[in-house]
Formats: structure tokens, sequence, C-alpha cells
């Protein structure tokens, strides 16, 4: 079992698709650290040595990744939030951030719907 950066990588996937199981590493990413680890991407996880897993770990240490990186993008809400910048609010509010529409659809930063009921007709003149 490789573990790398507090993860324990899936023993039966290829290396490039195994490292993006780590935080903040995606497909361009784990290809860069293998080809500067000397490992060929297609290599499964489970046949990795103890040597290449060293090596993956010292290329890993240069970025940032797992809780450092997870830390730092809190930080960063936390300091647009603060200077009550647009963005910032809308991370306070719970809304998206980015332009999205928000009359339909968001329901994923909204939460679940909450009905208001609706008004009663006046009644009409005759």
């Amino acid at each position: 079992m490789a573990r790398i950066a507090g993860i324990d990588l899936p023993r039966n996937k290829r290396g490039i698709i195994g490292l993006t199981y780590i935080y903040g590493v995606g497909p361009n990413t784990s290809a860069n650290i293998l080809t500067k680890a000397g490992i060929d991407f297609a290599k499964r996880i489970q046949t990795w040595t103890d040597e290449e897993i060293a090596r993956i770990r010292l290329v890993i240490a240069e970025y940032k990744v797992e809780g450092q990186l997870r830390s730092e993008i809190q930080l960063n809400i936390k300091r647009l939030m603060d200077i009550g910048c647009y963005r910032g609010l809308r991370h306070r509010r719970g809304l998206p951030a980015r332009g999205q529409r928000t009359r339909t659809n968001s329901r994923t930063r909204k939460g679940r719907r909450k009905t208001v009921a609706g008004k009663k007709k006046a009644a009409s003149k005759k």
C-alpha cells in the first residue's frame, strides 16, 4: 500500500490516475510529478518499489497539497470576507461567487428550498 501525503493510494490504478487521489494533484500535476521522479505513467501503483515511492514523496514535497493547500484556501476566503469585497460577501451569504444565476439553480450553495407561502388574491369588487 503506497501512502503519500497522508493518503492511501489505490493499488490497482495506474500511477498517473492514482496520484490524483491526493487533494491538489490533478492529471497535469500528476504527470509532472511522475516525470520528475522518472517513473513510467502506465506503471501500476502496486508495482512501485520503495525507492520509487520515496522519489515521488520528495517531488510532492515541492507542491502544496492536502492540509497545507486546504488551510491556504480557507485563509484566502477568510481574507476576502474580512475586507468585505464582493466575493467575500457572496461567501458570507453562502451564494455563488462567480457570477452564476441564482433565480433558478445554485441549490448546492443555497441549500434545500425554503418554501414561502403565496399571497392570497384581494377580494374583487362587483
